[in-house]
């Protein structure tokens, strides 16, 4: 770092040196409240963390900081992998000279990149939870969190390979508040669960979820696009075999409305509607959906994250000995999934953390970039992109039930 050089100097320079795309250093973050899948590629004796738990999530191209009771201050940001530069993270980048990363337009009308993507692995089921709908969020200062999820081929499923959703009709039709309350009141059993719906996880697809509709996502290793906020309340007390604190359930409830409300507090966050939604695998379910185009013969891309403007995303695949051109609306970041080749001229290889994970930049971004596979099986890319940059992607039908 030059002497003189401001962090907005810091970024220009390094757009510059390696022509808009920028490489990111894993984001690993530990969760103390279930057991970890051991998928993520880590040696075996680096999931366990002490106190904090144990790693369980990787984020990616991270502006967001994890809602943990223990951590250090930065868990949860990513940081750029700058050649004898100085420790910065992508947040503090983008605060600096967002203009250079998200395009002067993009940076005048957004703070940032406006979403959080994640792999999450765990090897019991999420308890059942919800997060809350932007102004029960606003209340705490935080945002909301639609998210939706990808389960990759390839990968063990997991003991318990299914995810609960929503709620029967009977309960979410006439509002009965009363039949969950006093599973937050005792906060003794996993019982609550009788109350919703099952859904199993299938490879290579996903599903879609707005804020305030309850669920507890099953063991599938699971690749995750949401809006950047770690913010949620358990309703679930017991789960893999153990009572995890009920601060959880309270953790990001005004402590005006706790003292108040107490428990009921937290029936103001559920979407009725939505959680009885009669069409509620036809409106959430996310299959992949080719990308409309002229077909090149090295490869193709499949919208995998759509149905939403808070974000989108895409699985691009590039076969033995392909190329592909790539050319997007805006920025994005992009996780190497499987195989190895160049991406834009930068090296890349899945499973190699210092090779995986690329942020590129706006003007980059906007100009036709090569992605060569170089290897011997097929190169397998997911790009994340923030909201407003695909306002075409594509939506499920609407049936009669809430607007999907």
């Amino acid at each position: 770092m030059r002497s003189t050089e401001s962090t907005a100097d810091i970024v220009e320079r390094a757009l510059s040196d390696a022509n808009g795309i920028l490489r990111l250093k894993p984001a690993w973050v530990a969760r103390e409240w279930l057991p970890p899948g051991r998928r993520l590629g880590l040696p075996e004796d680096a999931y366990d963390v002490g106190e904090r738990g144990f790693i369980c999530e990787r984020w990616l191209a991270s502006t967001t900081r994890a809602h943990n009771r223990i951590g250090p201050p930065d868990e949860g940001l990513s940081h750029l992998a700058l050649d004898g530069g100085p420790e910065l993270t992508l947040d503090a980048a983008i605060r600096a000279n967002g203009a250079a990363i998200m395009g002067a337009a993009y940076a005048a009308t957004h703070t940032g990149l406006g979403r959080l993507a994640k792999i999450f692995d765990f090897a019991a089921r999420i308890p059942f939870h919800i997060h809350p709908p932007a102004e029960q969020a606003a209340r705490v200062g935080r945002n909301a969190k639609e998210e939706a999820y990808y389960f990759p081929a390839g990968v063990d499923m997991g003991p318990h390979p299914e995810t609960f959703f929503g709620l029967h009709r009977w309960i979410a039709e006439d509002r009965r508040g009363d039949v969950l309350l006093p599973y937050l009141e005792r906060w003794d059993s996993d019982l609550i669960l009788q109350h919703a719906f099952a859904y199993r996880q299938v490879a290579e697809d996903g599903f879609h979820l707005p804020s305030g509709i309850l669920h507890a996502p099953g063991t599938a290793l699971t690749i995750e696009l949401q809006e950047d906020s770690d913010t949620l309340a358990m309703f679930q007390a017991l789960n893999a075999g153990r009572i995890i604190s009920k601060e959880l359930l309270f953790q990001d409830v005004s402590g005006e409305d706790r003292a108040r409300l107490g428990e009921k507090a937290l029936l103001e966050w559920i979407d009725w509607d939505l959680n009885g939604d009669p069409w509620f695998y036809e409106h959430r379910h996310l299959a992949p959906r080719p990308v409309p185009g002229p077909a090149q013969p090295g490869g193709e891309e499949h919208w995998i994250f759509h149905n939403s403007d808070r974000f989108s995303g895409k699985r691009l695949t590039v076969r033995p000995g392909g190329r592909f051109t790539s050319q997007e609306r805006g920025c994005y970041s992009l996780l190497v999934w499987r195989g190895s080749g160049r991406y834009g001229g930068v090296d890349v290889a899945a499973g190699d953390f210092a090779r995986d994970e690329l942020l590129v930049a706006h003007a980059r971004a906007l100009a036709p970039l090569e992605v060569e596979n170089t290897g011997g099986e097929d190169l397998v890319v997911i790009k994340f992109f923030g909201p407003d940059i695909n306002p075409d992607v594509p939506r499920n039908p609407r049936r009669d039930g809430p607007a999907a």
